[in-house]
């Protein structure tokens, strides 16, 4: 069955399943292969997309129950303002290691400034709950949240 859905302010239509994770759509449907597969249990946050601005877990969401909501994905994050200054700090202070859970942390950072324009640590905290980084990269992810926050540069 054919399905359209705004990915990236975009309409795209593409016949999958309703039941198929939004993941396997973005990746092995869609071609878009910057959303990565992590755990496939919706744990590690590598898969993190924005549904009308709000981060969650695209390996676990059925494509079937987005509906008309607007997906971003990590390739279009960086038209909002909150990810264009959140992949600027990451770049400014060399967040990104392996950088393979990085797409995820940038989506998680961007729909927190999205929300709250001014995070403290316990916003961070729970904003970042569940996005892992096996290179350990945490206290650079913070520094790059917090100047993205505040609007300056390195």
């Amino acid at each position: 069955m054919a399905t359209t859905l705004t990915i990236n302010g975009e309409p795209k239509s593409f016949d999958a399943p309703a039941d198929m994770p939004l993941l396997w759509v973005l990746r092995d449907v869609l071609g878009m292969t910057g959303t990565k597969f992590g755990c496939g249990i919706a744990q590690c946050g590598a898969c993190t997309v924005h549904i009308d601005g709000k981060p969650v877990r695209s390996c676990m969401l059925p494509v079937g129950a987005i509906r008309n909501r607007a997906v971003t994905t990590i390739e279009g994050v960086g038209a909002t303002p909150s990810g264009a200054k959140v992949q600027k700090a990451w770049l400014d202070l060399e967040v990104i290691q392996c950088g393979y859970c990085q797409p995820g942390q940038i989506m998680s950072a961007a729909a927190l400034l999205g929300a709250t324009s001014n995070p403290d640590d316990s916003d961070i905290d729970a904003a970042m709950a569940g996005n892992i980084c096996r290179c350990g990269t945490y206290v650079r992810i913070r520094a790059a949240i917090k100047q993205a926050a505040s609007g300056r540069q390195s």
